[in-house]
């Protein structure tokens, strides 16, 4: 960075010395090309009577002819100008008749011509020099302000950021309840003071990514009107030992001295991990960043109006130290919204988006379980695109739908192009997904079948909840998994023969069967047992894989418990779609006719075969 600097300031320096000797050169030379002559010359045109008039300075002397034209020459030192056309043959009585004008060589030109051959070099060295100077000096105030913190401030008087209250955050009633005490606390000091209560000192929300934890917590630095010192975990932490500390340290400085205020980490769980993993030694510079945090966290007085607020979604990972009481000692679950508060979430980024008539926001919200806030953002984002691309002038409900697979799936991928072959397998494949889930209980209901190509996936069978759910029993357990094997069965009953297209619904047949065993204990052989235990290193955050604390045995066991469940379930599928073979054909042509079938034709179309027998 500093040469690059350097090498900035040298070209600057080389412009600005060619601008000023193309001043120079533009202001001391004429713009009319002047000849020069001798001074014989000029005594034989006198003669002649060319000459009108003679300016003589110094030794220079400026002739105009008669003409209008000029000319220069140079008289001699030695003698005047007169005695000079004299001593050349100048008659004197023409002499006379010649209009001759002395000056004296005083201009400013006479001192600046002299005076620039010196300055003017000195001058751009000493600005080369100076510029070089105040670099170095500019590094070395950036070294000292190396470990001050980089946080960004909201709310501050003054301040231009839009301010958030709790009216923008969407539903999440139970955790504005623990924090709207916050709110109180920042200003109302006093009345928990006098009552000898001590507000937390540091309030920690977790929760999957998107749910909205730091809208949230602007949104208590907006009702409160305080300042709010925003900062990420990983900005703590730099390359150089004792930084982090540094950081911290002025960040809870520069807080107190705004008090009331509030400090927001987000994801703390870059710099508060579980220490003593063995990894770095004893002077990590992320432990002494954490060590550092701490240790300002117990610094705090009684009286000191300032809340350190701190998101995480890996609480599991972080340092048993932060969790204790004195520190993060409130804990505010932000779970993924039910219906109601998507619906309102919807509702809140749908303001400022020209929204038809048929829009229903309730069917959408129906219809995206399982989405954060942040992906019901997207959702009505990629909505308003959706309609501008297609020269729109409202949002309409077919954006919205379209948005939804968008979302889940990723774009159409209008190039790739199915064979009329490989449509067909495709159809069936979809076909037997979807009759399976219908005509089993506990399975949900089909949203939607489509054998459009979206991301990574050929065709899918879109299935939805009729209704939030929290726990899920095993019979409900056992239908998606002949529902996963539907699109394997029907290629096998249909053709003779099984494709790759079956390859993700095997994955998580395989996975959901043996969760039943090892970890719901639904096995009637096995019991309700629990097997395998995971192992995480905490300072990558993920699963590396698995401790067996179960015999080679029971290992054999549940292979064959893992093993019966999947022939189970696909023993029953084949029953389905045997049975409803004519139902399946019917389904299937009319996707492969179509490419989509919505819910309303779908249970049209099972609703009439059933009727017909």
């Amino acid at each position: 960075m500093g040469m690059k600097n350097l090498l900035k300031n040298f070209i600057f320096v080389v412009l600005i010395f060619v601008l000023i000797s193309a001043a120079y050169a533009l202001f001391f030379q004429p713009f009319e090309e002047t000849k020069t002559i001798s001074l014989s010359q000029l005594a034989q045109d006198i003669n002649q009577g060319k000459i009108q008039k003679v300016i003589v300075t110094g030794n220079a002397v400026d002739v105009t002819y008669q003409d209008g034209t000029k000319a220069e020459t140079t008289k001699e030192t030695e003698s005047s100008f007169s005695q000079s056309l004299v001593n050349y043959g100048v008659d004197q009585e023409v002499l006379r008749s010649i209009e001759i004008e002395a000056k004296e060589d005083r201009g400013f030109s006479f001192w600046l011509t002299p005076i620039s051959l010196f300055l003017f070099p000195l001058l751009i060295f000493g600005l080369f020099f100076w510029l070089i100077f105040r670099q170095a000096k500019s590094g070395a105030t950036q070294a000292f302000n190396f470990s001050k913190a980089k946080a960004r401030l909201f709310g501050a008087e003054g301040h231009s950021k839009e301010r958030i209250s709790f009216k923008d955050v969407a539903n999440l009633v139970e955790a504005k309840e623990e924090l709207k005490e916050i709110v109180d606390f920042l200003k109302n000091p006093k009345k928990f003071l006098n009552m000898g209560a001590r507000i937390p000192r540091g309030v920690l929300l977790m929760g999957p990514p998107g749910t909205g934890k730091t809208l949230l917590a602007r949104a208590v630095a907006g009702e409160a009107h305080v300042p709010f010192f925003h900062i990420s975990g990983s900005e703590f932490v730099e390359m150089f030992v004792g930084v982090g500390a540094g950081r911290v340290r002025d960040l809870f400085a520069t807080a107190k001295k705004a008090a009331p205020s509030i400090i927001f980490i987000d994801e703390l769980d870059a710099v508060g991990r579980h220490r003593g993993t063995g990894i770095g030694g004893g002077h990590d510079e992320r432990e002494q960043t954490l060590n550092q945090i701490l240790t300002e966290m117990d610094g705090f007085e009684r009286d000191t109006n300032v809340i350190v607020c701190a998101a995480t979604n890996r609480p599991d990972v972080l340092d048993p130290a932060l969790l204790r009481p004195g520190r993060f000692d409130r804990r505010v679950v932000i779970d993924l919204p039910d219906v109601n508060s998507r619906e309102q979430i919807l509702e809140i980024h749908g303001e400022g988006k020209p929204l038809a008539q048929n829009a229903n926001i309730r069917e959408i919200a129906e219809r995206t379980p399982g989405f954060s806030g942040a992906d019901l953002a997207n959702l009505m984002n990629e909505a308003a695109i959706l309609a501008a691309r297609r020269n729109e002038k409202q949002v309409s409900q077919d954006e919205l739908l379209e948005s939804i697979d968008k979302v889940l799936l990723g774009p159409e991928r209008k190039s790739h192009v199915l064979s009329d072959k490989e449509k067909k397998i495709a159809a069936y494949h979809e076909a037997g997904h979807a009759l399976v889930a219908s005509f089993l209980p506990g399975a949900e209901p089909v949203r939607k079948i489509s054998i459009i190509a979206r991301g990574r996936a050929a065709g899918y069978t879109l299935k939805l909840p009729a209704q939030e759910k929290h726990l899920t029993t095993k019979s409900e357990f056992l239908s998606e998994l002949s529902s996963l094997l539907g699109g394997y069965c029907a290629e096998k009953l249909v053709f003779g023969d099984i494709t790759t297209g079956a390859g993700n619904d095997l994955e998580k047949a395989s996975s959901l069967a043996r969760k039943l065993v090892k970890e719901y204990g639904m096995s009637d052989k096995l019991g309700p047992i629990a097997y395998g235990e995971k192992e995480e290193m905490v300072f990558l955050g993920k699963d590396l894989g698995e401790q067996r604390n179960y015999s080679e045995a029971v290992a054999a066991k549940i292979d064959e418990e893992v093993a019966k469940f999947i022939r189970e379930a696909q023993a029953k599928t084949v029953q389905i779609l045997k049975k409803k073979r004519k139902l399946l054909d019917k389904v299937a042509n009319r996707l492969a006719e179509k490419e989509t079938i919505e819910r309303e034709e779908f249970e049209k179309l099972v609703k009439i075969k059933r009727e017909q027998g």
